[in-house]
């Protein structure tokens, strides 16, 4: 009996899976709508306390989070076509550096020409940028969908409210499945936006002083990808460190190199943790398995909610008598 009722489960994830994958262009808007209007809520609330009307304090809210985007979608773009011009200068140069690098390592008997012209091969590197920011413009494009959802999300707060109260009635952990995930996210999504800033910040100025080009991109880069766990502030460091190769020298990668790796590790191992306390109760090796997995399903948008989806995911499994055991998988701990 327990084979079969396993079986149904792997049966019915596979297609839950599949559906999800094949619905992503309808879902992801959905579920970041979803994220937004959690965050967003508590500062509408916060001014409408202070007796202005909701709708002007949506409109504050809004007004002030879409004049940041302006501001910092300026700076990037202006240095974005800065780069671009320097571009085929970055890719003559970078074939001239993976040359050297192939003779120096045939100096010590190792072939890595194979490996230069294959996984390191310039066009490859750039053309897996190109997919990137494909997949960042595909999130921005639909951009105008996902505010109609939160605005119409958070003018029917008060519905939803009434809702959880009335299924509380039928099932009493309803309340704290909804309370928990709330809070939860609200203090992970702040923790990790105010880290993320603080590592943007620290990486453009520290960029500044070392005199690699293009720092303000490699600010926003660091910001944005350090919400992406674990690897994400890894790959924010790689084009800093190609760019300082090629345009600099060797001592500039290393001071670059440095950089990257003491805010990495002041922010994301003590500043970050200490913070969260004791976190999210979700284990390492889950996390890096979401990556993969919700990547999988959604693309780049699956990676950055990769950690929410699966504390969500964590808490209704938890709730459920029958499902608790796959919780119990997930997490960082076992309650006995």
């Amino acid at each position: 009996m327990k084979n079969n009722l396993f079986i149904i489960y792997i049966a019915s994830f596979v297609l839950v899976a599949a559906g999800l994958k094949a619905a992503s262009a309808v879902v992801l808007p959905f579920l970041i709508a979803i994220f937004l209007a959690i965050i967003v809520s508590p500062l509408i609330d916060k001014l409408v306390v202070i007796k202005i009307p909701r709708i002007l304090a949506f409109l504050i809210v809004v007004g002030a989070i879409f004049t940041s985007l302006g501001l910092i979608g300026s700076v990037v773009i202006k240095t974005i076509n800065g780069l671009l011009t320097h571009l085929p200068e970055l890719q003559v140069k970078f074939k001239a550096f993976s040359d050297e690098l192939a003779i120096y390592a045939l100096n010590y008997n190792l072939d890595i020409t194979p490996f230069m012209q294959s996984d390191l091969d310039p066009n490859k590197i750039f053309s897996t940028l190109t997919a990137f920011l494909k997949g960042s413009t595909e999130i921005v494009g639909k951009g105008f969908f996902i505010f109609l959802l939160v605005t119409f999300m958070l003018f029917e707060k008060h519905i939803f409210v009434q809702k959880v109260e009335y299924f509380e009635t039928k099932n009493p952990q309803t309340k704290g499945m909804v309370d928990t995930f709330t809070s939860n996210l609200k203090r992970y999504l702040a923790i990790k936006f105010l880290a993320s800033i603080a590592t943007g910040m620290i990486v453009f100025i520290g960029l500044e002083i070392i005199g690699v080009a293009y720092a303000p991109l490699w600010g926003v880069v660091a910001f944005v990808l350090n919400f992406i766990p674990t690897i994400g502030s890894v790959v924010a460091a790689l084009p800093a460190l190609l760019v300082a190769i090629l345009l600099n020298d060797i001592s500039t990668a290393f001071y670059t190199f440095v950089l990257y790796v003491v805010v990495n590790i002041t922010i994301g191992n003590f500043i970050e943790p200490k913070f969260l306390g004791k976190g999210l109760g979700i284990s390492t090796l889950v996390v890096l398995l979401s990556l993969l997995f919700w990547g999988y399903l959604f693309g780049l948008g699956g990676a950055f909610l990769a950690i929410p989806l699966t504390m969500s995911l964590k808490i209704a499994l938890d709730a459920n008598p029958n499902t608790k055991f796959i919780a119990v998988l997930l997490s960082d701990k076992v309650e006995k």
